[in-house]
């Protein structure tokens, strides 16, 4: 990799993430109102009457989150502050902070999204694997079907499904949350068990959805690797036909793979959103929800600003190390 490729990608990088976070800052403002208004007036509603000097509180709470200055003015200071990963003070949470907040829930959200994508991943290539290789057991092929259902169905919609049948019905898993009521979060066994039994229903909606997408794939490049000279090659050098699925076919199936695990990490991220809203589950995608619902701009903005930088850190990764993956591809000028 020579540092010319390396200056223009990383320039690349900074660019995408510049012009996520503009649109991010302008998209929320495009529906207008004084979202310290409709969060006060919304308290006062709760209290039974309104509370007496409203416009008074307002423009005193726009002077502190800063809203009461132009928009270009509102768009530089939020740039500053991105780049010092300072999001101001949460509107509907006020006076907690909104890096705060996330740090609460990024690693449910991690952890949830992390296993979920490494399990699918490993899973349905592997599944795909398989049924694409013509000398697999010919029972793999009933698989496709059911698999290809699932992947057509979105991921909050089977979580209902399975919160009805597991948790409702037979009662196995709890319905909602990341731990049981009244648990207060701790280093210890009896707590990692109670969020496990709790995770396992979100992660199984997520799974079960995306092993169909990656088996397809898979299979789809494994019939046509099988097609390919150097298989037929090491086929009549007499390889045995581990040797030829294993190093031959799956080593080179296996790259499109990876790059469509960065190209489809959005999806998948905005995906685990819905679930996290149905199961209650205290993760990013949970408080991003109530936030859109409290229109609280700077938790929005924070969360978002984390996806998007998320996203294209694994992006830029991927595109650095994907010359080592296949040696064949080379970035040096010929």
């Amino acid at each position: 990799m020579t540092l010319s490729y390396f200056l223009k990608r990383l320039g690349m990088f900074f660019l995408v993430v510049w012009l996520a976070t503009t649109v991010n800052f302008f998209l929320a403002r495009l529906g207008g109102g004084d979202p310290v208004e409709q969060q006060l007036m919304r308290q006062a509603a709760l209290g039974g009457s309104v509370q007496a000097g409203m416009e008074d509180m307002v423009e005193e709470y726009n002077e502190k989150f800063g809203l009461n200055t132009p928009l270009w003015e509102q768009y530089v200071n939020y740039l500053k502050d991105m780049l010092r990963f300072d999001f101001n003070y949460s509107i509907a949470n006020y006076p907690v902070l909104v890096i705060d907040i996330i740090e609460r829930s990024l690693p449910w959200t991690f952890g949830l999204l992390l296993t979920t994508t490494i399990f699918s991943w490993i899973i349905g290539g592997l599944l795909g694997a398989f049924m694409g290789w013509p000398r697999s057991p010919k029972l793999l092929e009933y698989l496709m079907p059911p698999l290809l259902s699932l992947n057509a169905i979105p991921f909050f919609l089977l979580g209902l499904v399975l919160i009805y049948v597991f948790a409702f019905r037979f009662d196995w898993f709890p319905l909602s949350g990341g731990y049981s009521v009244g648990t207060f979060p701790e280093y210890s066994l009896a707590f990692a068990w109670d969020v496990l039994q709790h995770s396992v229903l979100p992660a199984l909606a997520i799974i079960l959805v995306s092993i169909g997408g990656w088996a397809l794939t898979m299979r789809s490049m494994m019939v046509t690797t099988y097609g390919e000279d150097y298989v037929t090659f090491a086929d009549a050098k007499g390889l045995k036909d581990r040797t030829i699925f294993v190093r031959y076919s799956i080593r080179n199936a296996l790259l499109p793979q990876t790059t469509a695990l960065a190209l489809v990490l959005g999806q998948l991220i905005a995906g685990t959103v819905l679930v996290e809203v149905i199961f209650s589950y205290p993760g990013i995608g949970t408080t991003l929800y109530n936030a859109i619902r409290g229109s609280d701009y700077f938790l929005v903005q924070g969360i978002i600003f984390f996806l998007i930088l998320g996203i294209a850190i694994a992006t830029f990764i991927l595109d650095l190390i994907y010359p080592y993956l296949d040696p064949r591809i080379t970035y040096r000028k010929s």
